[in-house]
This record gives structure tokens, sequence and C-alpha cells, in this order.
């Protein structure tokens, strides 16, 4: 059974969400919701259907139900790959200042990103294929933060950076939350991070979808109800 919707305000409201792709159906009646402020951890096997999920959320694959964003809210989206070359001779800044651009975002805005993601001036001015994993995340947060967004989505924040930057990403994603006061989604492995930050789960499954607080979800008792005792691990 998915937990009953709360009478709290929603960033977002989603019920009865299907993806398929011709005969494969990938999301199957998904419900969940998500409160202002707050942080909705998404989980599952690699193939259960996260990143088609979120990019039903924002429009980039049709689906099937209810999406319901909060009126005037405002997106941003980490991808987990980005599909741009490392190698062109584009520095972090003209990145930043593309967005700007696009979205017609303050002149001033791809300074003041770079300095909510601590990145300094002299790292942006580099050619991004000189940025350490870490470094890059960043770059890619504060892209995302381009014009001032109500909500964010981030698709495995970590991918690809070391276990010490780990922390940090989650930290710094933890300390804009706070001061920014953005509701988060994000798709994550890392279940020390999720147990620490996450509200609420929600757990993909070729099996179906389950949503819960977070203290519910990772009960050792409600893992294996659910999915049996393989996925205890998920509480390591």
């Amino acid at each position: 059974m998915l937990t009953p919707f709360e009478n709290r305000p929603h960033a977002l409201d989603v019920i009865g969400v299907s993806v398929a792709f011709g005969e494969v159906c990938v999301i199957d009646n998904v419900s969940f919701h998500v409160d202002v402020g707050s942080t909705l951890a998404i989980v599952g096997r690699n193939g259960s259907g996260k990143t088609v999920l979120l990019k039903a959320l924002i429009g980039a694959v049709r689906a099937s139900g209810t999406v319901r964003w909060a009126p005037e809210t405002r997106i941003g989206y980490v991808p987990q790959k980005l599909d741009i070359q490392r190698d062109l001779p584009l520095t972090g800044r003209d990145f930043l200042d593309a967005k700007v651009d696009v979205t017609h975002a303050p002149a001033t805005d791809a300074q003041r990103v770079a300095g909510l993601v601590n990145l300094s001036q002299s790292i942006v001015d580099q050619p991004i294929g000189t940025l350490s994993g870490g470094q890059f995340q960043r770059l890619l947060l504060a892209f995302a933060l381009v014009g001032t967004p109500s909500v964010l989505l981030f698709d495995e924040p970590t991918a690809g950076v070391d276990e010490p930057e780990e922390k940090s990403v989650y930290a710094l994603i933890h300390q804009l939350q706070q001061n920014e006061g953005l509701s988060v989604l994000v798709i994550s492995h890392d279940m020390t991070q999720v147990q620490a930050s996450a509200d609420h789960i929600l757990f993909l499954s070729h099996h179906g979808s389950y949503f819960g607080k977070t203290a519910d979800m990772l009960s050792s008792e409600r893992l294996q109800e659910l999915h049996g005792p393989t996925v205890a691990h998920l509480r390591e």
C-alpha cells in the first residue's frame, strides 16, 4: 500500500504515472508526493526506471497519469551524464553564461551560482576538461541553479566522484536546500546519505513501486516484507 497523501503543501503530486517504450512498460502506475522543502530519494536497482521517471517528471519522455507541480514551480535538473565533450575549448564560465542567456536570467547569475556551490572564479575560468570530477559536478549543480529554481532534480549527483568528494557534494546539496528553501528529488545508491538526508523514499522495482517515510522504508522488517532478504544490503 502506498502511504496516503498528507495534508501538507506539496511541491509535486504524482498519481498513477506509467511510461512504456513500445511493448515494454518501464514505469507502472507510480504514485507519490514531495512536500515543499523536503527531500525525496528515488532508489532501486539498475534498470528499474529511476532516470526514466525523472525525465517523465520534466516532460522529456511521454507518460500517462498525472504529474502536478505546484504553481510557479521552477525546476533545476542535474543529469547523471551530460552529452558534452570535455575536451571542447569551453570554460566553466562559458557554460554558465550560456544557461544565463537561454533563461534570460540576470547577467550576474553565473557569478552568483558559482559562489553558491563554492567554485572560485579561477576554477570557473578553466576549460571544463581540466576540472576534477568533483569540480565538474559542482559546475553542473551551478548550471541547474541558474534562474533560481524552487525544485532540484538530481540523477546520481556523485557519479564519477571519489568518496571524500561524495560527502562534500551531499553536504552542499543539503546546505543549498536549507538556505534556498528547495525541494529536492535525488536518485541515489548511497543509502547512508539517503538515510541521513531524505524525508521520504520511493523504491522502484520490476515488481512495483513503494513510497513512504525514510524511517519506515529502511526498517529491515519493511525491506524484507516488500522485497525479501536480498535487499537487506540497502541499509549498509
